[in-house]
């Protein structure tokens, strides 16, 4: 199993959503993909994607206003 780290630090809403849906596709079943972020809107909107799509949110983190979200491929 691989695990992909995406930096979307200092993009804005949608696109932190379209490269993770971008990078997604790219990986098989039980790969995880951490993703960091400052869009203050990312958690919900990371929420959203990952029940939309069948995928896992598996951690979240905050800090530094930063913020750190493992998504696993379903």
């Amino acid at each position: 199993m691989a695990n992909v780290d995406l930096d979307c630090g200092g993009l804005s809403c949608p696109v932190p959503i379209v490269r993770i849906s971008r990078a997604m596709k790219e990986l098989a079943s039980g790969d995880t993909l951490t993703v960091t972020a400052s869009d203050p809107s990312f958690k919900a909107d990371v929420e959203a994607w990952v029940r939309k799509m069948g995928h896992h949110l598996d951690a979240f983190s905050e800090a530094d206003g930063s913020q750190t979200a493992v998504l696993r491929h379903a």
